[in-house]
């Protein structure tokens, strides 16, 4: 395998300013379906959304209506194209439950429910390329999870790409079925999204989260990093 840096193109932090990415790399993990003990989990954490916020209200939370006002600067409409924590949370205020995928990506949506943050999961495993979060020029691949068709992303709107290959839409939309984490995904990193009025200091309570349940529930060893303007490039895999 080849070593893999990680990056956030400066142009990210000069539009968003404040905003930090943790990074959760986690390897030698055994993935598979979720236990009953933590689909209890999250369950409760579905629980707690529906106990803490309304529905009505959903958009004026400040976690919520930070990143609409995020995807507006891209040229996104937020009603149009949802953000995932919020398409995430008016699932669960409408009374739907989550689907158990598989732990690691259970783990990922508990987090996600508990702190009102984007919580996402990538496999290093099969990665090739650097990867970077980072404007688009338009000419990258895009596949839809659920999709076969190819699309290009929109000039200057944020992406999360391997190489040319992108990995995620519109910052925190929709995850392309490239680098989906599976149950026989052993390696991944973990990005824990912190924009304004979230703190460095969140991120890390929920990265300690994260690693907990990684570490109960599919073992493993594992690292945090934080990109930020001062130091926006950390190396995934150094072999």
């Amino acid at each position: 395998m080849t070593p893999i840096s990680y990056s956030i193109d400066q142009q990210v932090f000069t539009r968003f300013p404040g905003y930090v990415r943790g990074v959760v790399i986690a390897e030698h993990l055994h993935n598979a379906s979720s236990s009953p003990e933590l689909v209890a989990l999250l369950r409760e954490a579905e629980a707690g959304a529906r106990q803490r916020l309304e529905l009505d209200h959903l958009a004026e939370n400040p976690r919520i209506a930070s990143w609409r006002e995020a995807f507006r600067a891209m040229g996104v409409k937020p009603s149009e194209f949802r953000p995932s924590i919020e398409a995430m949370l008016r699932r669960v205020l409408h009374g739907q439950e989550l689907p158990s995928i598989n732990a690691l990506v259970d783990i990922g949506n508990i987090v996600s429910l508990r702190h009102m943050l984007p919580v996402g999961s990538h496999a290093i495993d099969i990665m090739k390329n650097d990867i970077a979060l980072r404007p688009a020029t338009g000419e990258e691949e895009f596949v839809a999870f659920g999709s076969d068709v190819m699309e290009h992303p929109e000039k200057g709107e944020i992406i999360f790409a391997e190489g040319s290959t992108v990995l995620t839409r519109r910052w925190s939309w929709r995850q392309a079925v490239h680098t989906l984490t599976l149950p026989e995904s052993t390696a991944v990193e973990i990005n824990i999204d912190g924009l304004p009025p979230v703190t460095v200091n969140e991120v890390k309570t929920a990265r300690e989260e994260v690693m907990g349940l990684v570490q109960r529930f599919c073992g493993g060893e594992m690292r945090f990093e934080i990109l930020s303007q001062s130091n926006p490039v950390i190396v995934i895999r150094d072999k």
